[in-house]
């Protein structure tokens, strides 16, 4: 993914809200469920990491991207963006 196309969704994402929160229980496969749905369904996703979660958002946007084939685009404070276009009909056309 190029630097622009990064840009672009980056600006996308801004309103968003966090569709996925990790709380005290972590990283657990509902979460991983969640995330992945949401990818099929929006393409883009902002996942927050809550405050009694000890997980850390770097090894957790880390994990979501290798296990569900998407791009990581931002990490900031507690909240990474992921995104995984669709084959047909993408929402988002990638400059």
């Amino acid at each position: 993914m190029t630097g622009k196309q990064k840009q672009y969704l980056k600006s996308q994402a801004v309103q968003l809200p966090a569709y996925v929160q990790i709380g005290k229980e972590g990283l657990t496969d509902t979460v991983i469920d969640s995330v992945k749905d949401v990818l099929l369904a929006r393409e883009l996703v902002k996942v927050k990491i809550n405050q009694n979660s000890d997980e850390d958002i770097r090894d957790t946007a880390d994990l979501l991207a290798r296990d569900l084939d998407c791009e990581i685009v931002q990490i900031i404070g507690r909240n990474c963006v992921l995104f995984k276009q669709k084959e047909k009909k993408s929402h988002y056309e990638l400059p």
